[in-house]
């Protein structure tokens, strides 16, 4: 849950090509195939009842409130799992559905507590706001008997707690771990009137697989799953958007706030990086802002001998720039220089260089990002004409094969991670390059085609050893090569990487990796329709 309500149509938007034509409420509606009533309603304006639906994770059926009555067919099917179908004339509102919606909440509410005025979710419920929907006023079944009010809570977690009373076991947890995320850590334990939901098997949250991204707390639709930071300091009352600045994947964020204090990060629907998703540091790792021990003041000392003391800004920055000066004075105007760093915004770089060159008179600038990023800057611009990587990161969810190559994505950029192995477990095939057997050569519903465990150091000649079998087993798209490389210069790379040096059985000496091994990844992805390559520092920062 957020305080931004973002538009959500009920399930995800269908990819088809071909329209569908159907009459909804007496209004007519033009979808591609394969989408949802629920969706197609929303599209006119027109919001179904529904609380186990949200449209980024796949249709369920379990809640059964979102039932419509659909002319010549018997029954009342939910419209979240229904697919639209060309003529389909549909009714979202009738008084046999208001009276179904109101029984099954009714019963959702028999077993769930009536503390909602005291409720850390209170204004910010979906089941509370879906019993307004339907006119629950009261319920006919009482509150005796059997339930679930007396579960035990699980305060495990660091960052958030798990009221199992207040679960209606809509399983949106569950499918947000295994969907979006991919971890598996949570399931439905049980069945009947005793299912619930496990982390592992009946586990605590803290001891099981999960890893704290929180995709489970924002698609809880009650207050099972809250920040605790909100069960502390209360639902937040504005938001400003941000960007995480803790790697590079530029993940966006609303920062919910009350006055000038941050009461929870929600990665943003609309972040083109994230799309709603985060990871644990993104999304729960930003006590540093207000930390008690965090310098909020300029502080001076003469020398390393002498106590700090804070002073204010305009004597800092004077201090400073005497500093700076008088090192000038005694050794020269190129003595002093500066260094941005990766994680500075844009205009911050700038305004550093613009410090160092027009008030220190040099160009003594550099970056971190130089040490990492310049044999990118060199190699894509030399053979590619632009200094950056060619696709987005939602284009992983395009392709056949994936060469990953001195990266590891689920520990060092989480949020892309899980889309590659959304991917991975549609079925696309991976091979991971790498010394050590990450978490992508094999976890749950994920296998390498092949794990290239080389010795450290030879990335350039396993790429060679590639190249070496494409081209000797004419597995080379000429048609590009023709299009797009320079004739003569390609002439001589073809020259050299024929060599006996790139073969597979010399180089398999040097990786640490059988030749056949070679031969089969290789073969795999050149032979792909749609591969990619993604690689890290471990290839671009290796010395």
């Amino acid at each position: 849950m957020s305080l931004e309500k973002d538009l959500d149509y009920g399930t995800p938007e269908s990819l088809c090509q071909e329209l569908i034509s159907l009459e909804i409420d007496g209004h007519q509606v033009v979808v591609p195939e394969g989408t949802s009533i629920m969706r197609a309603a929303k599209q006119l304006g027109t919001s179904i009842p529904k609380l186990c639906a949200t449209d980024s994770l796949e249709a369920f059926g379990s809640c059964r409130l979102c039932l419509v009555e659909i002319e010549g067919r018997r029954g009342t099917p939910a419209s979240c799992t229904t697919p639209v179908e060309a003529g389909m004339i549909v009714h979202t509102q009738t008084q046999k559905l208001a009276k179904l919606r109101k029984g099954v909440m009714e019963l959702y509410i028999s077993d769930h507590p009536l503390d909602c005025l005291t409720c850390s979710a209170n204004g910010d419920c979906e089941l509370q706001d879906m019993a307004g929907t339907v006119g629950l006023r009261d319920v006919r079944y009482g509150y005796q008997g059997d339930n679930h009010l007396n579960a035990t809570r699980d305060n495990s977690n660091p960052y958030f707690s798990f009221d199992p009373s207040k679960c209606i076991v809509c399983s949106r947890c569950v499918r947000a771990c295994d969907e979006v995320q991919g971890t598996f850590a949570l399931t439905i334990s049980k069945r009947g009137f005793e299912s619930h939901v496990s982390a592992g098997i009946e586990d605590s949250f803290l001891d099981s697989e999960c890893v704290s991204c929180g995709a489970c707390v924002q698609a809880c639709p009650t207050a099972t799953l809250m920040e605790k930071t909100v069960i502390e300091h209360g639902v937040p009352e504005h938001s400003i958007e941000t960007t995480c600045a803790y790697c590079g994947v530029g993940c966006t964020f609303n920062a919910e706030m009350k006055g000038d204090q941050v009461v929870r990060m929600v990665p943003a629907k609309s972040g083109k990086a994230n799309e709603g998703h985060a990871c644990v540091k993104g999304r729960f790792a930003w006590g540093y802002a207000s930390h008690k021990e965090r310098i909020l003041k300029p502080m001076l000392r003469s020398s390393i001998d002498d106590p700090w003391r804070e002073v204010s800004w305009e004597e800092a920055i004077q201090f400073t720039a005497k500093k700076f000066r008088e090192l000038q004075q005694e050794y020269g105007r190129k003595a002093i220089g500066g260094i941005s760093s990766s994680r500075a915004t844009n205009e911050e770089v700038f305004v550093v260089q613009k410090l160092v060159r027009a008030a220190f008179e040099n160009n003594n600038i550099d970056t971190c990002a130089r040490v990492c990023h310049s044999p990118t800057g060199f190699g894509l611009n030399k053979t590619l004409g632009t200094s950056a990587g060619t696709q987005d990161f939602i284009s992983v969810e395009s392709a056949d094969v994936i060469l990953l190559i001195g990266a590891n994505p689920t520990d060092a950029h989480p949020v892309f991670a899980s889309r590659m192995k959304k991917r991975l477990r549609e079925g696309a095939q991976i091979i991971v390059v790498d010394p050590r057997r990450i978490d992508l050569v094999e976890s749950p519903h994920i296998k390498a085609a092949a794990h290239l465990a080389i010795l450290p150091g030879t990335n350039v000649a396993l790429i060679n050893a590639f190249a070496h079998i494409i081209v000797e087993e004419d597995l080379v798209d000429w048609d590009y090569v023709n299009h797009r490389c320079d004739k003569d210069l390609f002439e001589n790379w073809l020259a050299f990487i024929k060599r006996e040096q790139n073969s597979p059985s010399y180089v398999a000496k040097v990786l640490g990796v059988e030749a056949e091994t070679l031969r089969k990844a290789a073969r795999l992805y050149a032979r792909a329709e749609r591969a990619a390559i993604y690689y890290g520092l471990g290839v671009t920062a290796h010395s």
